[in-house]
């Protein structure tokens, strides 16, 4: 059961979840300011799942999926996101949320689903509104090299399975 406003106990002491009626209108705000850069959180309490629509990649294999099992899960999508999730380290004690921008108190945190989803368990309409908006989100898998490139963080996965697909070597700098 899906936690409610009543029922919610956060596990981030930086964060709290905006709880807002209807599906997947939930969010995450941030209670303090942080810089670019910065380490947020650490990822703590996931488990190892299938591919499901809360669920991140880890990795490159169809099963490297992790269910995050805190107020991470409430992090929605943005084509302009603030946040990233850098699972980079093969220690996934280093696994965490990093800071893409100077990000202020009370603003609401969204990350790229691309920069870690190969291909969307559930595709959607993006709704960021962002001048950059992709349109509909399904994974880095139909997104052109050119869109990947411009991203601010890429998971490394991402940018191996874009070289096999394109035949080509992707560097992020």
């Amino acid at each position: 059961m899906e936690p409610s406003r009543k029922s919610y106990v956060p596990t981030h002491r930086d964060f709290v979840v905006e709880f807002v009626p209807g599906d997947y209108m939930s969010s995450l705000r941030t209670k303090r300011g942080f810089q670019g850069g910065d380490l947020m959180a650490r990822l703590e309490g996931f488990t190892k799942g299938p591919k499901t629509y809360t669920s991140v990649q880890c990795g490159r294999g169809a099963n490297d999926h992790i269910e995050l099992n805190s107020d991470l899960k409430y992090l929605n999508h943005s084509c302009e996101p603030n946040v990233a999730f850098d699972l980079s380290s093969p220690d996934t004690s280093n696994w965490h949320l990093r800071a893409l921008r100077c990000i202020e108190p009370g603003e609401t945190l969204a990350f790229f689903y691309p920069s870690t989803e190969w291909e969307m368990d559930q595709p959607f309409d993006c709704q960021c509104g962002t001048p950059t908006c992709l349109g509909t989100i399904q994974g880095a898998k139909f997104l052109t090299t050119k869109e990947l490139i411009a991203c601010q963080w890429v998971s490394p996965w991402i940018l191996e399975l874009v070289a096999e697909r394109d035949g080509c070597v992707l560097e992020k700098t």
